[in-house]
């Protein structure tokens, strides 16, 4: 008996202390909750939460356009063009002498702008000087025998009447007369003749002398003393065919191409307001002069021909300018109207009212915000909102109709 309860004394459980924690399990533990917040994130970049895709458009200010007073209907960029711009030229293949002219000269009508030699046109000139004397002399010398032919026929009409002299002698001297008579007009033809050969030897002499054809401003030099200058082009690119270009600066205007979707706002006599790339802060008025009635097939655009109402040195041919299509004239009489100008497409029609939904909240987080709004027609597809929206705010253009207030918008373009 005292053994079996000294063999269960001797029964027990050793409580050993437990192994410290894997630095294995930790690390996954670890890596499994960082891929589960990159998922969240691309989930909710790439999910749901991207938000539904809009276009938009700036609300711009009736009456703001460039502090004008007036609605700009159409932005267009064209260039500053001369409707007078020539490169002048000899009538007369010739070398060249001298040439006045250098580049930013202003020159008046029929001032000089180069000289050709004038050997060959001088000599023809001479030439017909010389033949025109000589047919003068000619008919000098004609008229000196007619006078004494006359007087002769008319002393043997005396005699003959007396039957001094026979008639066949009479009628000898009436003939050598009337042949005189004949001889003379036949020079003074001549003389004539010579005389207009005269004139145009002059006008070849006159060749030789190059002449600004209108009052302008040099803007090409295209010629030097010795060369050999030509109307035509000939020689293989050898022969000039132009002395200089000169430019009427009082006949600058501004072509602009408009584009074939938005020419239906453009009218002629529309007042413009044109703004130089060179000088950005100085606003040009001007008005269209017309609407070239044919269209660009390789650029579906229409020109359209723009006049400055102001002059300046500052404007020169081939700048580059932007010009606002004014919805009125600045000054008009009238009430100024109020509110933001809009394209059409953003209006939309909520359980029959208008309404609109305009851009909140930061970049990365735009949300689409439902306004309700009011507005008249305006020109070029556009539409007044005289209340609802504020200057300077974006709206979305062609809202779908599940988009509602305070959805998550993404802007693909404006």
């Amino acid at each position: 008996m005292n053994s079996k309860a000294d063999l269960l004394k001797e029964l027990r459980i050793e409580r050993r202390p437990e192994p410290p924690p894997s630095r294995r399990g930790l690390w996954i533990t670890l890596a499994v909750i960082v891929v589960a917040l990159l998922a969240g994130a691309v989930w909710a970049l790439l999910g749901g939460e991207r938000g539904v895709e809009v276009r938009t458009a700036p609300a711009i200010a009736v009456g703001g356009a460039g502090g004008s007073g007036a609605a700009s209907v159409l932005d267009a960029s064209g260039y500053v063009v001369a409707r007078r711009m020539a490169t002048v030229s000899a009538k007369i293949t010739g070398r060249v002498r001298e040439v006045l002219i250098e580049e930013g000269m202003a020159v008046a009508e029929g001032q000089v702008m180069a000289t050709l030699d004038p050997i060959d046109a001088d000599a023809q000139n001479d030439l017909a000087r010389a033949q025109l004397a000589a047919t003068r002399s000619q008919v000098d010398g004609v008229r000196a025998q007619l006078v004494e032919a006359e007087a002769n026929a008319r002393r043997l009409s005396q005699l003959v009447q007396g039957q001094l002299v026979s008639r066949a002698q009479y009628e000898q001297a009436v003939a050598q007369r009337d042949t005189l008579r004949a001889q003379l007009a036949t020079a003074q033809r001549s003389a004539r003749v010579a005389d207009e050969q005269l004139r145009i030897s002059g006008i070849g002499v006159d060749n030789t002398i190059v002449r600004a054809p209108f009052a302008g401003v040099v803007i090409a030099k295209a010629a030097q003393p010795g060369e050999i200058v030509s109307p035509l082009s000939a020689g293989g690119g050898f022969t000039r065919t132009g002395i200089g270009t000169i430019v009427d600066m009082d006949s600058l205007e501004i072509e602009v191409d408009v584009g074939e979707a938005y020419i239906g706002r453009v009218q002629a006599k529309m007042p413009v307001e044109a703004t130089l790339n060179a000088y950005p802060d100085w606003k040009i008025p001007a008005e269209v002069i017309a609407i070239i009635p044919t269209a660009d097939r390789g650029k579906a655009t229409v020109k359209v021909r723009v006049a400055l109402k102001e002059k300046d040195p500052r404007i020169v041919p081939d700048m580059g300018v932007t010009v606002s299509f004014l919805e009125r004239a600045p000054g008009d009489a009238g009430e100024v109207p109020r509110g933001v100008r809009v394209p059409a497409a953003a209006i939309a029609s909520r359980d029959g009212g208008e309404v609109a939904f305009v851009v909140a909240g930061e970049a990365g987080g735009e949300v689409a915000e439902l306004r309700t709004v009011g507005t008249t027609a305006a020109p070029g597809g556009q539409r007044t909102v005289v209340s609802g929206i504020a200057p300077g705010e974006t709206v979305v253009l062609d809202p779908p109709a599940s988009l509602g207030d305070g959805d998550r918008i993404r802007i693909v373009a404006e």
